[in-house]
This record gives C-alpha cells, structure tokens and sequence, in this order.
C-alpha cells in the first residue's frame, strides 16, 4: 500500500462507484463477525480507495442488521484513513428539499444500539471525545466540491439517527420537526462513533430523498418515492467524491486521527490478550 486510503460506504442506491479502476473485491474476516459485503479496492482520481456497499449488493441488510464494528475494522484493516459515508434522509425541515445534500455536522441518536457502536469493552475501557462527531475538515472539502458542482448544498445540520426499518410515526416526525432537528436516517451514528475510535476521519453526505411525514403538504414516504430520487441522488453523489477525493490530504493529520491519544482509561498492563489481538489494527501506534 503506497498511501493511506480513502473509504467510501455507499448507502442506499449506491452500490457500486464509477471511475473505479484496477478494481478487486476483498473479503475481510473481522473479530466482530462478517462486514456487509466484500470490500472494492481499487483507484479513483488518482488515490487508492476501498468502496463498501454498506446494504450489501442487492440491499441486503436492514439498517438494525449492519455490523458497524465489522465494517469500520474491515476499512482500518485495509488501511483507510478518511471515511465519506453517503446517505439517504428524510427532511425535517421546509428548506430541505428532495435531491438536496445536507452536510451534517451533528447527530442525535433515536436507537437501543449503544453496545455495538463501540469497539471496547472486554477488559479495556476509552472513552472517545464525540462533541463533534464529523471531521470538520473533510466536511469542508465535501461542502465545497458540491457547491463547485453548482449542487443545492446545506453547511451543516442535525441527522437524527431512528432505528427502523420502518420510517417514522407522523408523532415522531413532528417532534423532530418541531425541536429543529435536520434530517433523519437509520445508519451514520454508529459508523461515525466506530470510525472515530478507530481513528478515521468520517464525514456524511446526507442526501435528502422525502420529506419525511411530518410535511402534510407533500405527498408521504414511500419507498416507490425513494427509489426514484437515489437514483438522482447516487449521481450527484459520485460526482461529489471524484471531485473530493484528489483534495484529501495523503497524511492523516487531523484530531480525528489522534482520537484515542487521551482516550484509554485502562492501564496498558492491564490490557487482556484477547482484546489487544481483536483492536490490534486500530490499536497499533498505542502497542
């Protein structure tokens, strides 16, 4: 590997990138069971990237069912230092519209998922700073290359990640409507907190496919409505990244890739065996 890599994880509607070459899909056997799929290894724009379906080929897999610690370990395994998550959301507010791209800079988190968000536990305690959880510096570069592509781009926003698979009550709608929140999906939260224990710099395309039930005045979510804007949204998306990826710096640099540094509560003494062989890939620098 000549330098440190990008990963992208496609969401719903996109699986697969174009522009991708010397392209081969890598199965990782990981510590936390199977990612969602094989991982693409390829080139982009001139940097070495590793593409992950994060539904599977053909969506497979519920957004309860992925195996976020599997999925961030197969990328820091591989080498992948910045992550850019694309992601499809309902808006919650009127200025979002469909085929909109949001990018984020919060989360508020709706699941019952906290345990397997994080990679310790088993002897070993951290505690990551999550204060903000997007590399502000991979956000900036996404936000600028969307708006150079003449993309309706929004700086910044509050992703209430829910659980599903079902899309929201008309009650839980309006709350987040009415308590300011942005958009809302089902996945980024648990890959942002595991990205950031691993040291990888995450940052999220949110891109606006409904307006989620709250908006009476729009037709409601249904996945008939959805399909048809991924597919606008998975275009626009891919352009984003072509454009992005050759501006990422080739040295990790940021806070996020220094994330564990004052993290670890446990004396390294202490450290089981087990665990240190499971986190090795993500606890290397610190062995």
């Amino acid at each position: 590997m000549s330098q440190h890599r990008i990963g992208i994880i496609g969401g719903s509607g996109l699986y697969q990138m174009e522009g991708f070459s010397q392209g081969k899909w890598v199965r990782v056997r990981t510590p936390f069971g199977s990612p969602s799929d094989a991982l693409l290894v390829g080139r982009l724009a001139g940097r070495e990237v590793v593409f992950l379906p994060r539904h599977g080929r053909g969506h497979r897999l519920l957004p309860s069912e992925l195996n976020h610690r599997a999925n961030i370990w197969a990328m820091k395994h591989l080498g992948v230092a910045w992550i850019i998550s694309v992601s499809a959301v309902g808006s919650l507010q009127r200025k979002y519209r469909p085929c909109d791209i949001v990018l984020v800079d919060q989360f508020y988190d709706r699941t019952k998922q906290s345990a397997a968000q994080t990679f310790f536990g088993n002897g070993i305690v951290a505690h990551v700073a999550f204060a903000h959880p997007i590399c502000e510096e991979l956000r900036q570069l996404l936000l600028r290359s969307a708006r150079a592509l003449k993309l309706r781009a929004h700086d910044g926003g509050t992703y209430v990640n829910m659980e599903g698979p079902a899309f929201s009550t008309r009650a839980e709608s309006l709350t987040h409507h009415r308590l300011g929140y942005d958009v809302i999906g089902m996945t980024n939260l648990g890959e942002a907190k595991c990205a950031r224990e691993a040291e990888i710099a995450y940052a999220t395309l949110a891109m606006v496919t409904d307006y989620d039930c709250w908006n009476e005045e729009h037709d409601h979510v249904t996945v008939e409505m959805v399909v048809a804007n991924l597919r606008k949204n998975a275009a626009a998306a891919q352009a984003i990244i072509a454009r992005t990826v050759p501006q990422i710096p080739t040295a990790p640099d940021c806070a996020c890739h220094r994330a564990l540094e004052n993290a670890i509560m446990t004396d390294r003494k202490l450290w089981p065996k087990q665990t240190v062989a499971a986190l090795r890939p993500i606890l290397a620098k610190y062995l």
